[in-house]
Formats: structure tokens, C-alpha cells, sequence
């Protein structure tokens, strides 16, 4: 390599300020998880005996390999990106099969006295060929051929980790989608993720409510009438046809609401079938728009009107068929059901433990929830409200605050990034930081389903540390080559 007169070296070119995060954090897990499974019958916290001593041991490999990581140039990992995914996706194969029954999952491989969960380091090898093929000269995600390729490079793993029974860690790979809208993906693809968790909370939370009146299903009617204004919104977007715009507004908005009307005052009917037939007659526009103008985007719009139109009705379905916990937790979170003796229980108690906690916290070792072991699963998923409990408000402001910094940092090193590769790998690991951070938080307070995802470098066991730590210190690696030129 041939070095820039600006760079002073790669150990000197490291950002420190985000090694120095990675370090606060691995500390404050440690103090949270010497808090949540401290047993005052035996309170040797550094022994291997207890989680905390444990973890403490994990802490100090995974500085290890933190460290070992960063003699590996980038070259490495860009020759070998492909071959790096293809055993990451062989071991989770192999998983299936070999992986003992753990808690309903198979998806952790026992090595003598510890266990591995390969789900954790399939991660940064997805980030890697991704990287990878989206730095081939002539990529574009305008190519049907090369989107394919890249969904499919997601969508495996996800797939093999459904199938080892753990949802939760699948449903994190999700995250790299956020990757592609960054590199050029159109935004109505997200735009119809979206659209798709609007349809299936508001169907699902009311579609047992009735209107006053009327045979009509509160869920079903929001989701289509909602599905009408979300079509129409995307036409003029996406196409800027005034009179299409007015004849799919007034026309749905205005056929709805008579049909609301009749039914109100003159003969009760099931309103729902008109805003059904709405719907299809909005899609059949659109398909004659494609067709009269040859345009490719009129047919994505009623694309996303038939899936709109179907969707809710497909989720419904899709929901009785999950396993009697999955769709209890989904039901609790919206409310359609209590039960913080059962599934709600988790949530429940940790809720409780976050509020005990107050503005300023009980302190360290005097959590009586934790103590307790009110809150189960307290040292691992719901590390969150130990921090709540013996913290308060300020310790778990904190926290949010410092992963904050975290992200906006990451960002930051993803954009100084001299190439494709070394941008879209910043961005992966970004993401992935980012979904589990939302999604951890947010199943502790009952804001999002209880899916068993840990909180980066809080949360005990050495499967997600070490794959935190490989996912971040190959990124540190990166940028700290940016001013190096090849010969």
C-alpha cells in the first residue's frame, strides 16, 4: 500500500472516539449485568460461577478479538466477502440439524461447557457480501437482476434462522433493507413496509369492533379506506396526473361515504364490500393507466393496491396460524388482550422495574424487582430494566444518549468511506446497532412484541458480544485504510 502524506498510520487512524464508546458500553453491561443476576447467597460476582464472572470473561475475549481484528486488512475481507457467506450460511444448515432443543429453538451448537448461536456472526459475513456485490463495476438496484440477487443474499438467512425456531434473530436482517433505500432503492418499497404495519395493526386491534349501527368491522373498513387514500397518495406522487387524482379521491372518498349514509339511514348493509369494490375498480384504473401510457410506474401503484387490498385479509390468516405464544404476545401488544399473569408477565414486571426506579435510580445492587428475580430473562433480553430500576430515568436517558452518539458516529464513518464496499458495510453495521437498540427498548416498555433480541454489548452471553464486537471492529479496520492507496 502506498500511504497518503495526511495519514499517520492505521493504528493512529483508528476513530478512538467510537472505540471508546465500544468500551463505555462493554463496562456499563457489565455493572447491569452483575445487577440483574447479583444472589446475595452467593455474592462473588467475579466467579464463573456467577453470570456476571461469566461475562467478565466474555468481555475480556472479546477485547481480544476486538483487538486481533484490526491487524486484518480490508483487502482480506473484500477477497474473501463471498466465501466468508457461504460458511456462515453452511454452519446455520448444519445448526438445523445438530443444535439440541433450547427453549423451543435450535439454534445454539454446544462446545464443551459453552454455546455458540451462529445466528449472531452470520451477520457481519451478510454485511460483507453485500458489500461485496454492490461494489461491482455497473451495479445498480435498477436492475431487476441485481435486486434479486441482493434480496436473496438477506432473505437466506432469515429464512435458514426460521427454520432453527428463532424469529426474533431472523427478523433483524430486515435492518439491511434500510441499507438498500441508502444506496438507491425506491422509497416505495419501505414506503409499503410501512403501509403493510399500518394495515395489519389497525385490522387486527379493531377487527372485532363493530360501528354503531351498522354490520361493519371498525378494522376492515379503516384498513380499506386507508388503502384507498394511500393508493391515491402514491398516484399523484409518483405521476403527477391531476385528473387521475381527482377521479380515484373524490370518486373512492366520495362512493364511500354514501355508502355510509345508506346503510346509516336507509337499509344496514356491510359497508366494506363497496370500499372492496373501490379498492379493485382504483387497481383496474391503474392497470388501464399502465397500459394506455406505458408507463412502468402506473403498474407498480396497482401492484401496491391489490397487495393493500389483500394484505389485511392475508395478516388475519397468517395470525391464527402462529404458534399460541407468537400470537398472544402480538395481541397483548395491541391490546386486545390482558394477561400480565402469562404472556404479558415479562413485560409486565419489567415495566414495574423501570417505574421503581424513579428519576435518579435505587443503585448499584439495591434493585429489589431485580433481586428478586421479579423479571425474567432479566439479564439477557430485559437488561433494559435493570438499568431503569437501579439507575432511574437519568442512568437509562444515558444509555439512550450514548447509543445516540454511537449511531450518529457510525453514519458519519459510513460517509468518509472512499468506496462502495467500505460504505455499504459502515451502513450495514448501523443498521443492525439500530434495530436491535429500537427493538430491545422497545419490547421492555411494551412498545413493540417480545421477540428475544439482546441489547448490543448489555445484555449477557458471549454469542452476541462477540458477533457485536466482530461486526464493529471489521468496520473500525475499514475506515481506518481510507487514506491508504493501493500500488
Amino acid at each position: 500500500m502506498q500511504k497518503d502524506p495526511n495519514n499517520k498510520g492505521i493504528f493512529l487512524s483508528l476513530d478512538w472516539l467510537t472505540i471508546g464508546f465500544y468500551l463505555i458500553f462493554v463496562v456499563w453491561g457489565w455493572f447491569s449485568v452483575c445487577g440483574a443476576s447479583y444472589d446475595v447467597a452467593h455474592p462473588d460476582v467475579f466467579g464463573f460461577g456467577s453470570n456476571s464472572g461469566k461475562q467478565l470473561m466474555w468481555i475480556g475475549t472479546a477485547v481480544a478479538l476486538g483487538g486481533a481484528l484490526l491487524f486484518i486488512e480490508k483487502r482480506f475481507y473484500d477477497t474473501s466477502a463471498y466465501f466468508i457467506y457461504a460458511l456462515l450460511m453452511l454452519l446455520l444448515v448444519v445448526t438445523i440439524f445438530i443444535a439440541p432443543d433450547t427453549k423451543g429453538s435450535r439454534s445454539w451448537i454446544p462446545l464443551g461447557s459453552i454455546k455458540l448461536q451462529p445466528a449472531e456472526f452470520s451477520k457481519f459475513a451478510v454485511a460483507l457480501a453485500l458489500g461485496k456485490y454492490m461494489n461491482r463495476y455497473g451495479f445498480s438496484l435498477d436492475k431487476p437482476k441485481d435486486f434479486a440477487r441482493i434480496v436473496g443474499m438477506i432473505l437466506l438467512p432469515m429464512l435458514l434462522i426460521v427454520c432453527q425456531k428463532e424469529t426474533g434473530s431472523a427478523l433483524v436482517y430486515l435492518a439491511f433493507f434500510l441499507v438498500l433505500y441508502r444506496e438507491g432503492m425506491t422509497g416505495s418499497l419501505l414506503f409499503t413496509a410501512f403501509a403493510c404495519v399500518v394495515y395489519f395493526v389497525v385490522g387486527i386491534r379493531y377487527g372485532d369492533d363493530t360501528m354503531e349501527q351498522m354490520p361493519v368491522s371498525v378494522g376492515e373498513f379503516a384498513v380499506l379506506l386507508i388503502a384507498q387514500l394511500f393508493t391515491t397518495g402514491m398516484t399523484w406522487v409518483y405521476s403527477q396526473n391531476r385528473l387521475a387524482l381527482q377521479i380515484m379521491f373524490y370518486g373512492g372518498v366520495g362512493t364511500s361515504l354514501l355508502a355510509i349514509l345508506f346503510s346509516a339511514y336507509v337499509i344496514p348493509f356491510n359497508v366494506c364490500y363497496v370500499l372492496l369494490g373501490i379498492c379493485l375498480l382504483q387497481f383496474a384504473y391503474l392497470v388501464g393507466l399502465a397500459i394506455h401510457h406505458r408507463l412502468y410506474r402506473y403498474a407498480l401503484i396497482a401492484a401496491f393496491s391489490l397487495l393493500s387490498t389483500s394484505f389485511f385479509y392475508i395478516a388475519d390468516t397468517m395470525l391464527q396460524h402462529l404458534d399460541d405464544h407468537q400470537r398472544v404476545r402480538i395481541e397483548i401488544l395491541l391490546g386486545k388482550k390482558e394477561d400480565i399473569r402469562g404472556a404479558g408477565y415479562n413485560v409486565n414486571q419489567a415495566k414495574i422495574a423501570i417505574g421503581s426506579g424513579g428519576m435518579h435510580g435505587k443503585g448499584f445492587l439495591n434493585g429489589t424487582q431485580t433481586k428478586l428475580k421479579y423479571v425474567p430473562e432479566q439479564d439477557t433480553d430485559f437488561i433494559f430494566c435493570t438499568v431503569g430500576e437501579e439507575e432511574g430515568f437519568v442512568g437509562s436517558a444515558a444509555v439512550l444518549i450514548f447509543y445516540l452518539f454511537f449511531i450518529w458516529r457510525l453514519i458519519a464513518l459510513a460517509e468518509r468511506q472512499p468506496d462502495t464496499f467500505g460504505r455499504v458495510y459502515g451502513y450495514c453495521v448501523c443498521c443492525i446497532f439500530l434495530f436491535h437498540l429500537f427493538v430491545n427498548i422497545g419490547m421492555v416498555l411494551g412498545l413493540t412484541p417480545v421477540i428475544g433480541i439482546p441489547l448490543p454489548f448489555f445484555s449477557y452471553g458471549g454469542s452476541s458480544l462477540w458477533g457485536f464486537t466482530i461486526l464493529l471492529f471489521i468496520f473500525l479496520r475499514m475506515d481506518a485504510e481510507r487514506n491508504l492507496k493501493r500500488k
